[in-house]
C-alpha cells in the first residue's frame, strides 16, 4: 500500500505534522523532492524538530526513510540536521535511513540562481556520483563547465575537497533506492510518500510564476520516490483551518494589520522569527482546486485550535474579478485582480485542545468542519486541534456524527 501526503494550498500546510501522525503506522517513509528550505515541523514527547531534508518517519525506530530520486542535497546542512538529532537521541544510520543514488547533490557556494539553472540541466552532480571516483571527477568537470557559462568561478579543488568528505559522511548511505521501495511495494509494506510544498506552488499548475522549480502533485510523488509504475493506494491532502502563504504572488484572501498579526499570534506563524507569513480566512476557491489537482481522498485538516476564539471566522467562498462573481480558480494573471467574497460561520469560544473524537468537539467546530468539505469536494478525517503530538482526531465527522 502506498499513501502519499501533499500540500492543497501554498505550502505550509503542516504536512510535517500529519506525516509524524501517519509515519507510526508505516513501515518506509519516503521524502520524494525538495531541498533544504523545505521547513516539516514536528513536535513530540523529546522537543520540537524542524525537518528540512530527512522524512519525518525518522524520530520513529523501526522505520526506513527513504530520501529520493527527485531530491536535491544539500550535505552539509544535511549533516547538521542528522547531528541534531542524533543530540537529541535520535538513532540515524544506514539501517534506517537510505539516500538515492539518483537525488541531485548540491555543491556549497551556489547562488539560488546557479543552483536552479545546474539543477535544470543534466550538468549536475548526483549522491551516487560520490561512490564512483572515475565519474566524479568526469561529472565534476562537466559540472565546472556548466558553471563558468552561467557566470561562476568553479574552485576544483575546493569542490574535489567538499565530494571526498561527503563520500565518507554518507557513502554508506547512498543505495538504489528504487529498486528498494519496488521490492518493498511487492511484498506488501506499507509506504508513505512525503511531497513538499503545495499544488498552487506547483511548476505546472501552479501561480506562475511564484511557483516551485519541481512538480508538488500527489501524481508526481511515484516518480520522485524513484518508483514511477506504482499506483498510489490512498491521497491525504493537508490544508489549514485559515489561509496561511509565504513568499511573494497574488494571494486573494489575505487580511493586514491589526486582524492579520491577531491570526499569526493564534497560529503561531511567526515563531521561526522570520518575515511575517501572510494570513486570511479559508479560502475555499484555492482549496477546491487544490483538492483537485491533487486527486485528494482524504483531508488532514490543521490549526482548528487557531481559529477557536473567533467571535466569526471568514471564509473566501467566492472571487471578484473584474466585476463578476467567480468560483472556479482563475489564472495567474486575473488572480492578481481578484477580491475575496466573505461568508462568516460562528465561533465556538473555548479551548479545543483536549478533544480526541469527533463527538468532544463543541456543535459549532463540528459545522464549521462540515462546511468545508462541503465547499472543498472531499472529507475531512484527520483534525489537528493543538501542536502536541497526540493532539488530533481521525476518522471521518460523517461517520462518528449522524
Amino acid at each position: 500500500m502506498v499513501t502519499c501526503i501533499v500540500g492543497i494550498n501554498w505550502g505550509d500546510e503542516g504536512k510535517g505534522r500529519v506525516a509524524d501522525l501517519l509515519s507510526r503506522d508505516m513501515d518506509i517513509v519516503c521524502r520524494c523532492q525538495g531541498t533544504s528550505e523545505a521547513r516539516h515541523t514536528v513536535v513530540n514527547e523529546r522537543g520540537s524538530f524542524m525537518l528540512n531534508q530527512l522524512p519525518s518517519g525518522i524520530l520513529y525506530g523501526g522505520v526506513c526513510c527513504i530520501m529520493g530520486d527527485g531530491m536535491y542535497i544539500q550535505p552539509d546542512r544535511l549533516n547538521e540536521e542528522i547531528t541534531r538529532l542524533r543530540d537529541a537521541g535520535v538513532d540515524i544510520s544506514p539501517e534506517n535511513l537510505k539516500i538515492s543514488r539518483r537525488a541531485a547533490l548540491v555543491l556549497p557556494g551556489l547562488t539560488a540562481t546557479q543552483m536552479r539553472l545546474l539543477l535544470e540541466t543534466r550538468d549536475r552532480l548526483c549522491m551516487g556520483d560520490l561512490t564512483d571516483v572515475e565519474m566524479l571527477a568526469e561529472h565534476l568537470n562537466a559540472l565546472a563547465d556548466a558553471f563558468r557559462r552561467y557566470g561562476g568561478k568553479p574552485n576544483m579543488s575546493a569542490w574535489s575537497a567538499c565530494c571526498r568528505r561527503y563520500t565518507a559522511l554518507f557513502g554508506d548511505y547512498i543505495a538504489d533506492t528504487g529498486a528498494y521501495l519496488y521490492d518493498a511495494e511487492h511484498a506488501g509494506k506499507r509506504i508513505l510518500l512525503e511531497s513538499q510544498s503545495g499544488a498552487l506552488r506547483d511548476k505546472d499548475f501552479g501561480v506562475f510564476p511564484y511557483g516551485s522549480p519541481t512538480n508538488c502533485l500527489a501524481a508526481y510523488t511515484p516518480i520522485g520516490a524513484g518508483m514511477p509504475g506504482v499506483r498510489l493506494s490512498r491521497v491525504v491532502g493537508v490544508m489549514k483551518a485559515y489561509s496561511a502563504c509565504h513568499g511573494d504572488g497574488p494571494f486573494p484572501a489575505e487580511i493586514t494589520g491589526e486582524e492579520a498579526t491577531y491570526f499569526r499570534e493564534l497560529g503561531q506563524e511567526d515563531e521561526d522569527g522570520a518575515t511575517p507569513r501572510r494570513v486570511g480566512g479559508f479560502d475555499a476557491v484555492a482549496s477546491r482546486y487544490g483538492v483537485r489537482l491533487q486527486g485528494v481522498d482524504a483531508i488532514a485538516l490543521t490549526k482548528l485550535d487557531a481559529v477557536s476564539f473567533l467571535p466569526q471566522i471568514p471564509i473566501c467562498v467566492a472571487y471578484e474579478v473584474d466585476g463578476k462573481r467567480v468560483t472556479d480558480f482563475p489564472t495567474p494573471s486575473a488572480l492578481r485582480r481578484a477580491k475575496p467574497i466573505y461568508e462568516y460561520v460562528d465561533g465556538w469560544n473555548c479551548d479545543i485542545s483536549g478533544c480526541r473524537a469527533f463527538a468532544d468537539l463543541p456543535v459549532q467546530a463540528i459545522i464549521y468542519i462540515r462546511y468545508l468539505e462541503e465547499l472543498v469536494g472531499a472529507p475531512i478525517t484527520y483534525v489537528s486541534v493543538g501542536a502536541e503530538r497526540d493532539a488530533y482526531i481521525r476518522d471521518s465527522v460523517k461517520a462518528e456524527i449522524q
